[in-house]
């Protein structure tokens, strides 16, 4: 075992010139164990710094982590002092002229989602977008109302302030009531506002808490059936704008259920008109965005649906007189101008917590997902947790300008892209168009029917229920996968989106113990001349080596597992040290009852065989057969006295490989040590295998090695493991031999 290691080295210089030939490599060094490792091989380095040098280096200051941290905080500085004006400009101009004029007619539409007036949707496409400008990472989304959010939001609102809470009696009386409209409308405004303070504050924290990983939690199956699920929700609630029918606005748990039940209660008091006209904008804008999508290579920038629908429509309405002669339901009052600051109602916030988290971490998750696309399609990063400070502040901010919690929108951005926008300059133009429509033309669209919103609403979502097409590709790639999605869509649609959101997270992480808790597990065997080690029951090429069993599990060990591991080590290699031991101690108890009947001497002999372990006596006239075939030879003192014991188990060795595992616990390291002592009471010896640097960081810290247990016991490679017990089994003589052959691959 003293043989040099040498270094891998191609096998000849011509050979590499042969196309054909494979890349080799050969390596001959002595088995490594975890001893001769810590003693010899690898020697940790000297931390010589101390934790006060440590903090006061950390804590310093100087002009370059001040400059770094100002950029860090302000990205646009990373760009705007060189910005291409001549290469970037116009493209930006264009992209974000056609960006606003999409932002203004959702703006208004997904007000109607949040419960508030729509001017509220023009405020909130407004400030945001202007402060992501100079704090956000991404170049290409669009911020501002989301159809999801603002369906989030408008549940909060009708919760907190339902239309029962503002019932005035008419002259006094109780038996006829009517609604006040305005006080109902600033309580959810003011409920909003809170919600998205509440929404900022948390997402600012998170941020400066470098939390920007949580998103990671929401998958993109459960991100998926969730916003499904939206989209269900939000075409529900929709339904009596299209149709013209005054039915009440529920949310909670079966809110969708309800409010389907009451817009088909009460469709025969649809107004034909607001019908009519709900159905040409759909039309209309299912052709035009079908239109986009088939000739978007071809089209300079896309047809601008909305704006369209938004103009004629208005023109329309207020041509023919629609709301006062037809009755047809309309945006009414737009105040002209940008409201003043004002503080948020605080006394909201305590029924708002829950919530707000949720608003917090789909908004994140949404914007986020969308600004990575953008960023690896166009060779730039964006930093998670600058997008949290970025989306915070934009929240937190503009909730004191009476906006609702925004993020960024897939179809804006789509627009925000593909007409080429390259930095948030074009986001900054989009911004100004809404802007000029609230200080100087907002009034003009007063008649603006709500019927055409909803259907800008519901076009806008096909994309959402295309997402239908994953069902059958989950179920052919992963049944855990389809799960989640089905989770999250069935219990949002039910639930609601709050209480949703949170059992399909509990379920995804349910499934992600489940897999930890359920891993597969097998015994591997060699790939000859390759030194692969792969499972026996897979691969038809792998061979077991004769009295060794190699047992794989693809898991940690901890706490929800180590059970579970124990077992499975157990049933798949077929060896019981309880069954061997009870075996053992039958056996000797009918060897002492027939020893009194038998004067010629018996020898035990225990045969294994998977699953179970029979057992055989046999006579001494059988001895010299069985001594020749096993290669043993008996001790003759006191020929009468001596029994000679042959191993219960035809397995003497078993090694756990744990190249996959990547940490393990107290719990988990107890069952080990506990197992290894049950196999070492049936003289089989187990070995470790395949243990990584922090693992064993893991034991050491874990007092692991102590006892029988020995650093020696641990292998960096599987076939280290293999060849020393290899060279280390039992030998079938009685007598000790000191065989000192060196092991090498068979």
């Amino acid at each position: 075992m003293s043989s040099p290691a040498s270094v891998m080295e191609p096998e000849d210089a011509a050979a590499g010139k042969d196309a054909e030939s494979q890349l080799m490599y050969r390596i001959e060094r002595p088995v490594y164990d975890e001893g001769f490792i810590r003693t010899k091989l690898l020697h940790r380095k000297e931390n010589s710094t101390t934790l006060r040098q440590r903090l006061a280096q950390h804590c310093r200051c100087s002009n370059e982590k001040a400059k770094a941290a100002l950029v860090s905080f302000l990205p646009i500085l990373t760009w705007l002092p060189s910005y291409p004006v001549k290469q970037y400009l116009f493209s930006d101009v264009v992209s974000g002229l056609s960006t606003g004029v999409v932002q203004l007619p959702q703006g208004l539409a997904y007000a109607m989602l949040a419960a508030v007036p729509p001017v509220y949707g023009l405020y909130s496409s407004f400030y945001p977008v202007l402060l992501y400008t100079f704090f956000g990472t991404s170049r290409h989304i669009s911020v501002g109302t989301f159809a999801v959010i603002s369906l989030m939001i408008g549940g909060v609102a009708v919760r907190e302030a339902p239309d029962s809470m503002f019932l005035i009696p008419v002259n006094g009386s109780n038996t006829s009531v009517v609604l006040n409209v305005e006080a109902r409308d600033a309580r959810r405004v003011q409920v909003a506002v809170v919600l998205t303070t509440l929404v900022g504050i948390i997402q600012f924290v998170l941020g400066l808490l470098r939390f920007g990983f949580v998103a990671i939690y929401l998958t993109e199956p459960l991100v998926r059936g969730f916003t499904t699920a939206a989209a269900v929700h939000v075409v529900v609630s929709q339904l009596k704008y299209l149709l013209g029918v005054k039915t009440p606005r529920f949310s909670g748990p079966l809110s969708v259920i309800y409010s389907l039940k009451e817009v088909l209660s009460d469709i025969t008091s649809t107004n034909i008109t607001t019908l009519i006209l709900g159905l040409s904008c759909l039309i209309f804008l299912y052709a035009v965005k079908d239109l986009n999508e088939r000739f978007k290579k071809k089209l300079p920038i896309p047809i601008p649906g909305e704006i369209v629908v938004v103009i004629v429509s208005t023109g329309v309405s207020f041509g023919l007189s629609l709301s006062a002669d037809y009755k047809v339901d309309v945006v009414g009052k737009i105040p002209t101008g940008l409201l003043p600051p004002a503080a948020p109602v605080f006394s909201l916030l305590p029924n708002l917590v829950t919530d707000s988290f949720a608003v917090a971490i789909v908004g994140f998750s949404m914007g986020i997902s969308l600004a990575k696309i953008f960023a690896l399609k166009h060779g730039y990063s964006v930093d998670g947790n600058q997008e949290l400070i970025a989306l915070g502040l934009c929240n937190f901010v503009s909730s004191f300008f009476q906006t609702f919690a925004i993020t960024c929108s897939m179809s804006r951005s789509l627009v925000q892209e593909s007409t080429g926008g390259k930095t948030q300059i074009a986001g900054l133009l989009a911004s100004m168009v809404v802007l000029l429509v609230v200080v100087a033309i907002g009034f003009v669209f007063q008649p603006l029917p709500q019927t055409a919103l909803a259907a800008i609403i519901m076009v806008n979502l096909l994309g959402m229920f295309k997402q239908f097409r994953d069902i059958p590709v989950l179920w052919r790639t992963s049944k855990i996968e389809l799960a989640i999605w089905l989770v999250a869509f069935v219990a949002s649609v039910l639930l609601g989106l709050d209480y949703g959101l949170l059992v399909a997270l509990t379920f995804a992480i349910l499934t992600v113990i489940y897999r930890t808790q359920s891993p597969k597990s097998g015994v591997l065997g060699l790939v000859p001349n390759s030194g692969l080690y792969c499972d026996v029951d897979e691969y038809e090429e792998a061979a077991e080596f004769e009295g060794i069993k190699i047992f794989n599990s693809n898991s940690s060990i901890y706490f929800a597992n180590s059970d579970l591991y124990v077992n499975s080590l157990k049933e798949k290699t077929g060896v019981n040290p309880e069954r061997l031991q009870a075996a053992h101690k039958a056996q000797m108890k009918r060897r002492e009852k027939e020893n009194g009947n038998q004067n010629s001497p018996l020898k035990i002999y225990a045969k294994y065989k998977e699953p179970a372990v029979t057992h055989e006596v046999l006579s001494q006239n059988h001895l010299d057969e069985d001594e020749q075939r096993n290669g043993q030879l008996g001790d003759q003192h006191s020929e009468s006295e001596h029994i000679f014991l042959e191993p219960l188990c035809a397995v003497h060795s078993i090694v756990l490989d744990w190249t996959s595992a990547n940490f393990i616990d107290s719990v988990g390291a107890k069952a080990i040590k506990q197992v290894i002592r049950e196999y070492a009471a049936v003289d089989v010896k187990v070995v470790i295998a395949g243990c990584s640097r922090s693992l064993m960081s893991d034991l050491d810290s874990l007092q692991f090695f102590s006892e029988v247990m020995t650093p020696e016991m641990v292998f960096p490679t599987v076939h280290d493991a293999v060849l020393r017990c290899l060279h280390s089994k039992p030998r079938p003589s009685a007598a000790p031999t000191n065989d000192t052959t060196a092991a090498t691959e068979p």
